[in-house]
């Protein structure tokens, strides 16, 4: 999946809509930052979310880390695979890696995040 059609917030999740439902993610420059995932905990289906909120989390050898909404709306398919295969988000972040599928409530938001320049210019601002 190319990353350049994508959105990004500033903690690090990714978009990509299509019609009213977006996908989520979290960057792969996010999963080279926490290092040896060893724990997703998924938000569960049929869950409102609101942007900014919990959407879950992922437990690193070093941390645990919140997983934040991008977009507002309700959880309508979350990425079971990856309780089993936590190597999917550094392999494939922007495809297989997906991890949840929210029916939002406003496109707009969307539009409020980061194109992948954008978000390339953050990463590299943010001294990392």
């Amino acid at each position: 999946m190319d990353a350049k059609n994508l959105r990004f917030s500033k903690s690090h999740e990714w978009v990509r809509l299509e019609g009213d439902v977006a996908t989520v993610g979290i960057s792969d420059f996010a999963v080279k930052e926490l290092t040896d995932l060893v724990h997703i905990e998924l938000p569960s289906v049929g869950s409102r979310v609101a942007v900014g909120g919990n959407l879950g989390e992922v437990e690193s050898v070093k941390a645990v880390s919140d997983l934040y909404a991008p977009v507002s709306g309700e959880v309508t398919e979350v990425n079971d695979a990856l309780a089993d295969d936590l190597a999917v988000l550094s392999d494939d972040a922007f495809g297989k890696g997906w991890i949840a599928k929210i029916r939002v409530t406003d496109a707009g938001e969307v539009q409020k995040l980061m194109d992948h320049a954008a978000y390339a210019a953050y990463c590299q601002s943010a001294g990392h």
